[in-house]
């Protein structure tokens, strides 16, 4: 069974889970990781997703910088959780970005919001780009996919997705004023000015945000049974109470 970055965008019901899934080299979560929302959950491509369908792309050039494409990405699959913001940590198993690896995440939606334990599956990877693909339960649903190009000399590094909210309470966050651009966006634009530092660059971050679908799929309503912000504020609450 192959299952394709494509395939999975639109698939309603994806028979792959993380932890279990195909070509998968991982049967356990990393060391120190709160591994919630993310063991046996099926991946949830854009079309089982719940809100507006928003097409994004954020870049920035390394002007100055004499680094390739190659190097860019050699570096960011191997330091990937370190150009995060601060307060976001994602735990990648030894092998790094592959397909098939699962990186679990424990982070903050928003500077003062609580923890929040989800994760990514890598459904494709090679020494120009990688992808992930989220799970049930994450904020939102589709594919994400991280690249660096050559533009007359210069390296240009991007981040680009085609996602929905996965569930109604994270489309009123993302509707939201400033919560849904800070929940979302402005971890892709902090993360390529980490990567532009990286270099020894200081540049702004480009962005183009298109919604190409503004029609709310009431079907996937269900979802907000999987949400990881809610679930992960449940176990956090209830752990005076669990023995051991």
């Amino acid at each position: 069974m192959v299952l394709t970055a494509a395939a999975l965008v639109y698939s309603p019901n994806p028979e792959i889970r993380l932890y279990a899934c195909v070509g998968s080299t991982r049967n356990s979560p990393p060391k120190g990781a709160q591994d919630l929302n993310v063991t046996g959950r099926r991946l949830q491509g854009a079309g089982t997703g719940f809100g507006r369908l928003w097409q994004k792309s954020f870049w920035v050039r390394l002007e100055g910088a004499s680094v390739t494409p190659l190097e860019v990405i050699k570096v960011w699959k191997e330091h990937f959780g370190d150009f995060w913001p601060k307060g976001q940590r994602m735990f990648l198993p030894a092998t790094g970005i592959a397909p098939g690896e699962v990186g679990v995440i424990n982070a903050k939606p928003m500077r003062g919001a609580p923890s929040m334990a989800t994760g990514v599956l890598v459904i494709y990877a090679d020494d120009e780009s990688f992808s992930f693909m989220t799970p049930e339960g994450h904020p939102f649903a589709g594919p994400l996919t991280f690249s660096a190009s050559d533009d007359s000399g210069v390296t240009v590094v991007k981040v680009d997705e085609l996602t929905r909210a996965s569930d109604p309470i994270y489309e009123l966050a993302m509707m939201t004023p400033f919560l849904g651009d800070r929940m979302q966006n402005d971890i892709w634009r902090s993360t390529l000015r980490n990567v532009a530092k990286h270099w020894g660059v200081d540049a702004p971050v480009g962005q183009r945000v298109v919604c190409v679908d503004r029609h709310r799929q009431w079907s996937q309503a269900r979802n907000v049974v999987y949400n990881a912000g809610i679930r992960t504020a449940v176990y956090t609450l209830a752990r005076p109470f669990r023995r051991g």
